[in-house]
């Protein structure tokens, strides 16, 4: 990375390798369509039902996608030596893990949301429940990609690093699941979702704000 534009040169790394490994892109749209293909296999293809379960089986494919992603999230930079030079070359290492993060979503989320309208018609979504979950994701997935994050930091050294990284992320990501899909079914059954989509909000802000100075304080204890 060069030092005149630490930022940029990482962001344009982490989508430039992104792109090279074409299938990584691909995996979250592949989880989403998977669980849509077969969860109605078992559940049968009630349009009704499929419709009710839409958001959590949506959400399960986000969840998926981002854990599979975690595991490149800091370890190439360690093995290659660059997360060192994060700090040797004095580096600004929180805006550094920021723009990781960003790029993390960038590459595991935002297909997701995307590809939303296609699997809500799929499911029988209705239509005005459309945007709120959209509107969920958009605010939920950021705090997966911190979660994630954080635990990947934690265990960067680890032997069975993806093992402990699932044990880790979905107790924590459980208030996530709940807000986002309670939102959404709120809506469906008539209700209002203004609680659900506050209390998301407000987790957003909470791991928004304190995340990525754990993030950092956990690299640098693994370095030293």
């Amino acid at each position: 990375m060069t030092k005149r534009h630490p930022l940029r040169a990482l962001l344009r790394q982490d989508l430039q390798r992104a792109w090279q490994h074409g299938g990584q892109s691909l995996l979250p749209l592949i989880f989403l369509f998977a669980v849509i293909a077969m969860i109605p296999l078992g559940l049968g293809p009630g349009p009704n039902l499929l419709a009710m379960i839409a958001p959590g089986m949506i959400w399960v494919a986000a969840l998926l996608a981002s854990l599979l992603a975690l595991e490149g999230v800091f370890r190439p930079d360690l093995d290659d030596g660059t997360l060192e030079q994060w700090w040797v070359d004095d580096q600004p290492v929180l805006a550094l893990i920021c723009i990781r993060l960003g790029s993390h979503w960038l590459i595991s989320a935002l297909p997701i949301i995307v590809a939303t309208p296609i699997a809500g018609e799929m499911l029988y979504l209705p239509a005005e429940a459309l945007g709120l979950l959209m509107l969920t994701l958009l605010i939920g997935t950021p705090i997966l990609s911190l979660i994630g994050a954080l635990a990947a930091a934690l265990t960067i050294q680890a032997r069975q690093g993806s093992a402990l990284l699932g044990l880790l992320i979905f107790p924590l990501t459980v208030p996530v699941l709940i807000f986002a899909t309670g939102a959404v079914s709120a809506h469906l059954d008539g209700l209002t979702a203004r609680p659900y989509v506050l209390l998301l909000i407000s987790l957003f802000v909470l791991a928004a704000t304190l995340v990525p100075l754990a993030i950092k304080k956990a690299l640098q204890l693994n370095l030293e």
